[in-house]
């Protein structure tokens, strides 16, 4: 008798395991996707990936390309250490980080070289540079390796989008103001190049890239105070 008064307890246990389990969007998660947009966003707080920042940020097109790029390779990428984490060594973790992304990345530029040949012809060698990405690599080591898929998966996700947030939002305004144009299209009337804007070629210069970025940290921090160093 006493085991069958035990055994109901048993199944009643198991069947409330569902509903202990912490929400796939509970609000620690959300957190994942979040921060990287604002308080913790890879570019202008941790100051990671400023390379891309400058290199490919002349036009609109290319900068999305790569941002979709980046949020494909870490999302991956983080999910797959992330199911490997309690196989691997500790000694060798970094070569096989760097085996999974580098895979990631192969895998991305094929597909760019298949589809979107013009655009991955422009982007040329930085596809291949997502590799040595520090954005990507410190999420995998540390993030993934001691965390569950799922969360894993939203916290490349959230990076991804913080580190394209930027990308994207210093291309618009450098095609803008550079060009005139945004994804080719002209935007600027031909009234203002008339009066001498065509040859304002300023903001297609590298350095705008690093001023652009700067003027977007200030804007930040301007409206965060509480992301101010503190001497």
């Amino acid at each position: 008798m006493e085991a069958n008064k035990t055994t109901p307890e048993k199944k009643t246990s198991i069947l409330f395991v569902n509903k202990e389990r912490e929400p796939l969007f509970s609000k620690k998660n959300r957190k994942l996707l979040s921060d990287p947009m604002d308080d913790n966003n890879p570019i202008t707080v941790q100051v990671l990936g400023i390379c891309s920042a400058l290199a490919i940020t002349v036009q609109l097109k290319p900068a999305v390309v790569m941002s979709i790029s980046v949020m494909a390779v870490m999302a991956a990428s983080n999910v797959i250490i992330s199911l490997l984490r309690n196989l691997i060594p500790n000694r060798i973790r970094i070569i096989v980080q760097l085996v999974v992304v580098a895979s990631m990345v192969i895998l991305v530029d094929q597909i760019l070289r298949a589809y979107a040949y013009d655009v991955s012809k422009e982007l040329s060698i930085f596809i291949g540079l997502i590799i040595t990405n520090c954005i990507v690599m410190g999420r995998l080591e540390a993030f993934a390796l001691g965390n569950g898929v799922w969360k894993s998966f939203l916290d490349g996700i959230g990076n991804a989008a913080g580190y394209g947030l930027i990308l994207i939002l210093v291309a618009f305004f450098r095609e803008l103001l550079g060009s005139g144009k945004l994804f080719g299209f002209q935007v600027i009337p031909d009234a203002i190049y008339e009066l001498g804007y065509v040859n304002n070629g300023l903001m297609l210069l590298s350095p705008m890239a690093l001023i652009t970025v700067g003027i977007l940290i200030w804007i930040q921090r301007s409206r965060n105070r509480t992301l101010i160093e503190k001497n």
